[in-house]
Parts: C-alpha cells; structure tokens; sequence
C-alpha cells in the first residue's frame, strides 16, 4: 500500500512540473498564462514565435507522461506495489499536468501529457494516434481538433488490446478530462471561431 502511494504521489509531483512555465524562462518569454489562449501548453507557447520554445514544451509535457508512467511499470513489481499502481499513477500525472501543484493548480491541458503516458503503456496505438493527431493537426490547422479526436480514439484502442482492465479504463477518465478542458475550444469550433496552429 505504501509503495503504491509513493508512485502515485511521485507521479503528481512530476506531472506538475509545467514545461510551458519552465521552458518560457528559460527563453526569456513571458508566462504563458499571461497570453493567447493562456494555456500553458506548446499551442500557446508557439504563439510567441519560437518554434524551439514550442517544440521543448511539447517534448517535455510528453516525456513526463512516459518517465511516470515507465518509473511505475518497473518499479511497482520490485516494490511489491498493487495492481492499480500503474493506471493511478497514470492518472496522477495527468492530474498533476492539468492542475500543477508547483504553478498554483493553473495547467495546461493535457493532450502532450497524454500521449506521453499512451507511449508508455503500449506504444504502437500511441504511434497510430500521434499520426492521427498529426495528420488532423497540419490538415486543418487546428490543435484542439486534433487532440479531442485522439482523445476519443485513445479509450477504443485501450480496450480493444487489453480488454475491460484497469490498464484500459483509466484512458476513460483522462479522454474525458480533455474534453472538460477543451470545452472552450469546443464552443469555438461550434462557432467557427477556434485559433488555428500559428495563428
């Protein structure tokens, strides 16, 4: 039970790491939660015009996904963890993503951090969907789009590899959280009013 909570809580911790925060500081860019969309995420970060800023925003948010998520599978097993270990502290980093602890709850929201913890748990529907992503993204030029399309993907592909599991269902929470999280994005491509990538 213990080493369960260290994971999970370990998993928090990384996830509240915000890349867009750090990465913006280190460039010398303002707060993201100051501009655009106000959403600390590689999207808004790139509405600044550095595309490296971006591009290590996008990398970071999703490689912390992944180390949680790989960090667990290997070490629940040594530390004698329960079987929920793994999908809690997938859901926890994701969490901790969307409402960072170090950046007083105000996140971003989460499709980089997704794919990161997809990428972890079975990487090739994680390559299908970043190709999807990709493909919607740069067809359309819209980013919310894009990841609320794999957001819906993600649970189907999750069950149909590994059945009616934990491992499975915790991709139900996230997918529905980034939809709470894009619910403006939503009303804007209702509207026809949603950013485009670059804009």
């Amino acid at each position: 039970m213990l080493a369960t909570v260290v994971l999970v809580a370990a998993a928090y911790l990384i996830g509240s790491v915000s890349f867009a925060v750090v990465v913006s500081r280190a460039f010398g860019l303002p707060d993201p939660h100051g501009y655009g969309s106000r959403n600390p995420g590689a999207t808004n970060v790139l509405r600044t015009g550095n595309r490296t800023a971006a591009l290590l925003t996008l990398l970071g948010d999703g490689l912390k996904g992944f180390v949680a998520v790989w960090v667990a599978l290997r070490l629940s097993p040594l530390a004698g963890a329960q079987a929920a270990a793994v999908p809690s502290a997938a859901l926890a980093v994701f969490l901790g993503h969307l409402y960072p602890v170090f950046h007083r709850f105000a996140g971003g929201k989460g499709v980089s951090t997704a794919a990161g913890i997809l990428f972890a748990l079975y990487w090739p529907l994680a390559l299908a969907l970043t190709l999807v992503w990709v493909i919607i993204a740069f067809g359309f030029r819209i980013s919310s789009l894009a990841g609320l399309t794999t957001a819906v993907l993600m649970p189907l592909g999750m069950f149909y590899v590994f059945g009616s599991t934990a491992t499975a269902w915790v991709t139900v929470p996230i997918a529905i959280l980034l939809f709470w999280r894009h619910r403006a994005n939503i009303v804007q491509l209702i509207f026809g009013g949603e950013r485009r990538i670059g804009g």
